[in-house]
């Protein structure tokens, strides 16, 4: 008879099975205390207490049990990942083989943030572990109040529409000293989710789950192929349809030809995604950049705002480090334990925080700028 006759449930069914996962590596252990979890009806999983590796104060997420008996600890290992998801076979083999001889074998490609999750050591082993990776060149990631490990989206290696050179720009920052100083060193008052995407649509989900985002963007006008727009239509394609859907807008169809109002575009590559040969990106680009986004918190869930609605990012995105620690520096003076970026914005006051780290105010930056502003006026300026 099986010694995990719940977990064995989840084995059936046409869809992956996490259990049948574990079973290939033999951790009878992680079998055994999640079997005990689910006939307990609660976790035994139990707070892990600070573990890591000697000289890094972040990277590596305990988990202890409280049944040291079945399982005593299986800690998580966060490693950066490299650009775009490229790996390197021959290093993958290599840290597949370190994995196995360390710890459990079980991998998580890859974490919400993006980073790739080991999951299941014994704290015996973790240094053993690292010093065996490091030496192929694996660093660790972020974890708790620190510079999270960055992600992006494919970029220009594979999409059409990418904007600004997400993989370049995330190699930049994952090897900037200053930044693997805040990352492998936890100082702020909460985690600083940093993600990159191409374009609007926004591959990587940082509008609604990083503090910062970079969106690829254009300032010119959008390219428009007005033989292919009447192929669509042609062949079916409603495109008054995507026309009253614009949010912005900004298109009008009148059943022969499709005209762009760009002055009231809001570039949300909507109708590009729809009819990707008629409509293209212009040529003057850069980034938006957004912040604030997270899921949930203590005031809820956040989607990221206008911070800057066009900026020019060139090699070695100078201007970009420098406003992303300025900020930073303006939180981890005002903000509180566990209180992400954008909630110490929303309990200060964005025009406190924009006057203080001197970021000028735009418009773009409110919804509604006519009825809906940060401030009307500085108490000092009333006469």
């Amino acid at each position: 008879m099986s010694n995990t006759p719940i977990l064995d449930e989840l084995e059936k069914g046409p869809w992956p099975s996490l259990v049948k996962e574990i079973k290939r590596t033999g951790y009878e252990g992680l079998l055994n205390i999640y079997e005990l979890n689910y006939k307990d009806k609660v976790t035994h999983w139990d707070h892990g207490g600070m573990v890591g590796v000697p000289g890094y104060d972040a990277g590596v997420i305990g988990r202890v049990t409280n049944r040291k008996d079945i399982l005593a600890d299986a800690h998580t290992i966060r490693f950066i990942q490299p650009a775009g998801w490229f790996y390197n076979t021959d290093k993958l083999r290599k840290l597949c083989d370190l994995w196995d001889e360390h710890a459990s074998g079980l991998m998580n490609f890859h974490g919400a943030t993006g980073d790739l999750q080991l999951v299941g050591i014994p704290t015996a082993n973790i240094e053993p572990f690292f010093d065996e990776a490091a030496k192929e060149h694996w660093d660790i990631g972020g974890s708790s109040g620190d510079f999270r490990t960055a992600s992006n989206c494919i970029g220009p290696a594979r999409c059409e529409n990418a904007m600004v050179d997400t993989n370049d720009i995330f190699h930049t920052f994952m090897s900037d000293d200053e930044v693997l100083n805040d990352m492998h060193r936890p100082r702020y008052p909460y985690k600083f989710k940093f993600k990159i995407s191409g374009c609007p649509t926004d591959c990587v989900a940082g509008v609604a789950r990083a503090d910062l985002t970079v969106i690829g963007t254009w300032k010119d006008d959008m390219k428009v192929d007005s033989a292919e727009v009447r192929k669509y239509a042609d062949a079916g394609v409603d495109v008054d349809l995507i026309a009253s859907n614009c949010p912005g807008n900004a298109m009008d169809w009148d059943g022969k030809k499709l005209k762009i109002d760009n002055d009231n575009c809001i570039r949300c590559m909507y109708c590009i995604q729809k009819m990707s040969k008629a409509l293209r990106v212009g040529d003057d680009r850069g980034a938006t950049l957004m912040m604030g986004g997270r899921a949930r918190g203590r005031y809820g869930a956040f989607l990221g705002w206008t911070l800057a609605p066009f900026m020019k990012l060139e090699p070695p995105y100078t201007n970009l480090k420098d406003l992303i620690f300025n900020m930073i520096e303006w939180w981890d003076e005002h903000g509180r334990s566990k209180e992400r970026i954008g909630e110490t914005i929303y309990r200060i006051g964005a025009g406190k925080f924009l006057k203080e780290t001197g970021i000028k105010p735009l418009p773009t930056m409110v919804k509604a700028p006519r009825n809906n502003p940060f401030w009307f006026y500085w108490p000092g300026e009333v006469q």
